[in-house]
């Protein structure tokens, strides 16, 4: 196994490892081998293994599970959030397949604490839609959006599956994005969010909630709720 005799053995084993699993030969959750198969594999130390296995959990690249061994882990998308961004083409630049699945869409009276994030009066009415966002068909978003039904009079949840919803705003309403606010901060998973994301119940994961403005007049409303093992987002400071 010795590629570079002035490296450290743990750190070669490691680059081994991380070798496979960038080739895909070493798949997202699989198990890598035991303590002892990867000493008689590659000829080295149980301490050396142990060195290893310590750096790549450290560093997120492997997760263990007691008493079942260690496990690739998932891989996780950095977003920024210095600049608007979409989750379609985000997921085609990371090489995925996007899908959006349009889980409910009804035209509701808002309700009072959207009413106030939105900068409506309460009986305002206002469409309500559920989504799904997966990347090659895995579940990575629960989205509900709440939208002014003045501004996008006649939207159809069949607008809606069959092209993306900032596609829609541009193309069918001739709306102009002018900026974006974003917060986020840790949450568990509920029931109905964790079933269609396809985790365990008070699972960690990410809340997100956008609030876009046209100008002056606020046209959307969005709440997301992120897998924690599939994301992290970074912002940048000046």
């Amino acid at each position: 196994m010795i590629k570079d005799p002035r490296l450290p053995l743990y750190f070669q084993l490691m680059d081994t490892i991380l070798e496979k699993i960038e080739l895909g030969e070493l798949k997202e959750y699989e198990k890598l081998p035991s303590e002892r198969e990867l000493c008689e594999l590659y000829k080295v130390s149980r301490t050396t293994v142990r060195q290893t296995m310590q750096s790549l959990e450290r560093d997120g690249y492997i997760y263990k599970v007691h008493g079942k061994g260690s496990f690739v882990s998932p891989k996780i998308y950095n977003q920024s959030l210095v600049q608007f961004y979409s989750f379609t083409e985000e997921m085609k630049k990371a090489g995925k397949k996007p899908s959006t699945q349009i889980l409910s869409f009804e035209q509701v009276i808002c309700e009072d604490n959207i009413a106030k994030k939105m900068n409506l009066s309460g009986n305002s009415d206002v469409y309500k839609v559920a989504r799904l966002r997966l990347a090659d068909d895995e579940p990575m978003l629960y989205e509900t959006s709440y939208l002014p039904v003045s501004r996008f009079e006649n939207l159809t949840k069949n607008q809606l599956e069959n092209k993306p919803m900032y596609e829609i705003f541009r193309k069918s309403y001739n709306v102009t994005i002018t900026r974006a606010t974003e917060t986020f901060k840790a949450v568990s998973t509920r029931m109905i969010e964790a079933e269609y994301l396809q985790i365990i119940e008070n699972t960690p994961s990410l809340m997100l909630e956008r609030t876009t403005y046209e100008h002056d007049s606020i046209i959307e409303y969005t709440a997301s709720i992120a897998r924690g093992d599939k994301f992290s987002y970074t912002v940048e400071l000046k």
